[in-house]
C-alpha cells in the first residue's frame, strides 16, 4: 500500500471523526469520572461518595486507578479532551501494531496507518474514544506483555498493572498458570498486589472500602440488562426480560468460564489463547460495556493472519454494524425485545459462544497440541 494513499485514509478517518464529535460535542463522560477521581485523590475526599455528569457517574475503579488520574485534575476539560483523544488514537496504532505481532506479522508503515484508519470505526473502538475511556491503554498493556519473547526481563509485570487499573485483565494470571507460564504468572500476581498495596498505603479508607464493599456492587457500575452491556448477563437478562437473572446467569457464566479457560489452556496455538482468554473474560464478566471489546482488534488481526478472510470480515461486520443501537432500548424496553431482535441486541456475546463453539470443535479433532509454555516467536512482513 502507498504511504500517501494510507496517510490519507487516516487524515480523512480522522477529520470525520473529530466531525462527529464536534456535532455531539464529545461528552466524554467516562473521562469526567477519571478527571473527579484524581480530584478526590488530590484533595483527599471519598473516593466512592461523588457522582458526576448528567448521568450521575460514580467512580468504579480500584484507588490504584484513581492515583494514576491525579494529573488529569490538573488540566482544563477542554485540554483534557484533547489529550485524550490524541493519547487514544496513537493508543489504537499501538493496538494495531501489538495485533500483528500476536498474528506473528510486521506490518509496514502504511499498513499500520491504514488499519488505524478503519479500525477506528470499529464500534468498541469508537465508543472508547467518544466516552474517554481506559480501555484501549489496558489492553495495550496486557497484549505487550503476553506477546514479549520468551525469557523477557519482568514478563507479567505489565498484566498485573493493567489488573491493577482495570480488574478484567486478571483472567490471565489463571491463563498462564493453565499454559505452564508459572514465572509470568507470580511476576504479573506481585505487580498487582503492589497496586493494591500502593492504594493501601496512599488511600487506606478506600481501599477498604473498594475491595470489601464497591468491587461487589455491580449494579453501581449500571444496569447489567441494557443493550450496552454485551455481556453474557446481559444476553440472559434480555432473552429472559428479568433484570436480575441471578441462578440464570450465575450457573451458565460459571460453566462458560471453566470450558472458555480449558479451551484457552489447550489452545494449539498461543495465538488463539489470548483471544479465548479475553473473550471468555469479557463473556462471563457481569457488565462488559460495548466499549469494552476493543479485543476485536487483535482478534481481527489473528483471523486475518491465520488466512481466515470471511470469518474475518463477518467479524468485522458485527463490530461494525452496531446493531446494538439500532433496537429500541429506551427506559426499559430492552427487557421486552422480541424473540427476532435478540441477536441484534447481543451481537458480542453470541460471536462469542459461537467462537468457543468453534474452538470445541476444532479441540476434538485430531493433531498434536502445542507446548503449553510455547511462545510467539516469528514474523513475517506485510508490505
Amino acid at each position: 500500500m502507498r504511504k500517501r494513499t494510507a496517510l490519507l485514509l487516516l487524515a480523512l478517518s480522522l477529520a470525520s471523526f473529530g466531525t462527529l464529535c464536534a456535532l455531539r460535542g464529545a461528552p466524554m463522560a467516562d473521562l469526567l469520572v477519571y478527571r473527579a477521581e484524581g480530584a478526590a485523590v488530590a484533595h483527599g475526599t471519598d473516593l466512592y461518595g461523588f457522582t458526576v455528569t448528567e448521568w450521575r457517574l460514580p467512580a468504579t475503579y480500584p484507588p490504584f486507578a484513581a492515583i494514576l488520574f491525579v494529573p488529569a485534575a490538573w488540566l482544563p476539560v477542554p485540554v483534557l479532551k484533547t489529550a485524550f483523544l490524541a493519547a487514544n488514537v496513537l493508543l489504537l496504532a499501538v493496538l494495531v501494531v501489538l495485533s500483528a505481532r500476536l498474528a506473528r506479522r510486521t506490518p509496514a508503515p502504511p499498513v499500520v496507518c491504514a488499519a488505524t484508519a478503519l479500525a477506528l470505526w470499529l464500534e468498541p473502538v469508537f465508543q472508547t474514544l467518544l466516552f474517554g475511556q481506559v480501555n484501549l491503554a489496558v489492553a495495550c498493556l496486557t497484549l505487550w506483555d503476553l506477546t514479549r519473547p520468551p525469557g523477557a526481563r519482568w514478563a507479567g509485570a505489565a498484566l498485573g498493572i493493567a489488573a491493577g487499573i482495570k480488574l478484567t485483565p486478571a483472567v490471565f494470571l489463571a491463563w498462564l498458570l493453565l499454559r505452564g507460564r508459572i514465572g509470568e504468572a507470580a511476576t504479573a500476581l506481585a505487580a498487582f498486589a503492589g497496586t493494591v498495596a500502593c492504594g493501601a498505603v496512599l488511600l487506606p479508607s478506600a481501599t477498604v472500602s473498594f475491595w470489601t464493599r464497591r468491587l461487589w456492587e455491580t449494579g453501581r457500575v449500571g444496569k447489567a440488562w441494557i443493550v450496552d452491556n454485551q455481556s453474557l448477563q446481559g444476553l440472559i437478562a434480555r432473552m429472559l426480560g428479568d433484570p436480575a437473572p441471578g441462578l440464570g446467569w450465575v450457573l451458565p457464566a460459571l460453566v462458560t468460564a471453566a470450558v472458555g479457560l480449558w479451551l484457552a489452556a489447550r489452545a494449539r496455538q498461543e495465538r488463539h489463547g489470548i483471544l479465548l482468554a479475553a473473550c471468555t473474560a469479557l463473556l462471563v464478566c457481569p457488565i462488559s460495556w460495548s466499549h469494552h471489546w476493543v479485543w476485536c482488534v487483535p482478534l481481527l488481526a489473528v483471523l486475518l493472519g491465520d488466512g481466515r478472510r470471511w470469518a474475518a470480515a463477518a467479524t468485522a461486520a458485527v463490530f461494525t454494524a452496531r446493531t446494538l443501537w439500532l433496537v429500541p432500548h429506551a427506559g426499559d424496553r430492552d427487557l421486552h425485545l422480541p424473540w427476532w431482535q435478540q441477536p441484534a441486541a447481543s451481537p458480542y456475546p453470541l460471536l462469542v459462544l459461537a467462537l468457543l463453539a468453534g474452538a470445541g470443535a476444532a479441540a476434538r479433532r485430531p493433531g498434536r497440541q502445542a507446548a503449553p509454555s510455547a511462545r510467539i516467536s516469528s514474523a513475517s512482513t506485510i508490505r
